[in-house]
């Protein structure tokens, strides 16, 4: 009986503290790691940084003095040499890890390690970042970031920089227009395309620039953010009388940067190096990003008439994607699928889209079409995206390089909201007021009766 209350005593609150501790990594895993996984991971690192470097062949023979003064103070056995180790940085969501590469190595050892090293640790994923040659970061994760997406408090945001979404590697997703200008986005129905463009739409409306839209559903997803929309077209035949007035803006720009330079003002566009940001702040015209929702609805024709207008539309998309940068204008491409058989111009309109973000899509070949000229591994990677995981996408760019990345959930009220509160900063474009929506009055809620009636009763 004695034996049996002290096992009580002393199992009940282990049995406690394993319950609570399970339950936190199910349900609270950033608890669980700042409590349990950090310092088991760091215990697990310090002892065995050594031996997990050489069994994953990670270590090179030592220097010849290295040898000499070894032999000569002690008579332990010369043991190769690893990358020497700076000093540990935990984070909320992992470790931080900078390491000093033996001669001969190259950061792609390290990468192709980076599985080994993972389960060594005991972390969820392990991440090689290089910082100058010779010096790599290995940032470890110490749990799924992209199951229950936070973004990070302190973000490098600005101008034209947006925090979209977070990385696989617990970093945020930063749209940043002045490095990728323009994008192209694809996702099926309930991928979570939508949200995606919700947050860029609500980054970059406190911003003072120009937003304009195109969105042939008949506006469902760009109409609630009306009041802060310089123009917007619902429809094929309402993007054709709006796309030419852009491409006159666009032309108007460049005859700006002509002036202000001193070009010949028969030189061709195309041969114009330098862009609005070379402009006296007085001078230059305010930036513009161009929203084009459901892009196949642009492509599909069904009578003749309505080719030679596909074909006129395509014609100015591509332009201002060939040119747009350096006259501040910026295109976000979105859309369920988009492919070759789209039509004419689908390809070629695709080349001028440096970023890619593909969402869960129905086809292989849609996502073939995103990123499989920039990143083949990555096709791969965003055909398995699972249906349960909404706004779970694979990013990439031209570079080649390319993540995961996980939009954070964000109502339209709010967005739409954030769009109400900037509403004045919607600049003043006379080309574009003819396109400029209506934007409904809010609704006024009908006081509260002092007296409620008396419910009926049988």
């Amino acid at each position: 009986m004695t034996d049996l209350t002290t096992f009580l005593e002393v199992g009940g609150p282990v049995a406690a503290l394993g319950g609570g501790a399970a339950y936190a990594r199910a349900k609270h895993p950033g608890v669980y790691w700042s409590t349990v996984g950090l310092p088991v991971s760091t215990t697990r690192l310090l002892s065995s940084y050594g031996s997990v470097m050489e069994a994953c062949g990670l270590t090179v023979a030592p220097s010849r003095l290295r040898m000499l003064a070894v032999k000569a103070t002690t008579r332990r056995e010369v043991r190769p040499v690893p990358p020497r180790r700076g000093i540990i940085r935990p984070t909320s969501t992992g470790l931080r890890l900078r390491l000093r590469l033996a001669p001969g190595q190259e950061p792609a050892d390290l990468a192709a390690s980076a599985e080994r090293l993972r389960h060594a640790w005991g972390v969820h994923a392990v991440y090689v970042t290089t910082i100058k040659p010779g010096v790599v970061e290995l940032r470890l994760v110490g749990f799924d970031v992209l199951r229950r997406v936070r973004m990070p408090r302190k973000v490098d945001a600005g101008f034209l920089r947006v925090p979209v979404a977070l990385r696989e590697d617990a970093m945020p997703f930063v749209r940043d227009y002045r490095t990728v200008p323009h994008q192209l986005t694809l996702g099926a129905t309930l991928s979570g395309k939508s949200m995606y463009l919700r947050h860029l739409i609500a980054g970059l409306a406190p911003q003072p620039l120009a937003l304009v839209g195109i969105d042939c559903k008949r506006g469902v997803e760009l109409a609630p953010f009306a009041s802060r929309l310089s123009a917007l077209a619902t429809d094929p035949e309402q993007a054709a009388e709006l796309l030419p007035v852009l491409v006159k803006e666009m032309e108007d720009r460049y005859d700006l940067i002509k002036a202000r330079q001193g070009i010949a003002p028969n030189t061709p566009a195309e041969e114009i190096t330098s862009d609005v940001w070379g402009l006296p702040e007085s001078e230059r015209p305010v930036p513009m990003v161009l929203f084009v929702d459901e892009v196949a609805e642009l492509f599909l024709v069904a009578t003749r008439k309505d080719e030679e207008r596909r074909d006129e539309m395509v014609t100015q998309l591509i332009r201002l994607a060939q040119l747009g940068r350096a006259a501040g204008i910026y295109l976000e491409v979105c859309g369920q699928r988009f492919g070759a058989e789209l039509g004419k111009g689908a390809t070629m309109l695709r080349a001028q889209l440096t970023g890619r973000v593909c969402h869960r899509v129905n086809d292989e070949a849609s996502a073939k079409m995103a990123l499989g000229d920039i990143a083949p591994e990555a096709v791969t990677a965003a055909c398995a995206i699972a249906p349960e995981r909404p706004g779970l996408a694979v990013a990439g760019d031209t570079s080649g390089g390319w993540s995961r990345i996980r939009t954070p959930y964000l109502s339209l009220g709010e967005a739409a909201e954030t769009c109400r509160e900037s509403a004045h900063l919607v600049p003043d474009l006379p080309a574009l007021k003819p396109f400029q929506p209506d934007v409904p009055a809010r609704p006024v809620e009908a006081p509260g009766l002092a007296v409620r009636p008396r419910p009926v009763t049988d």
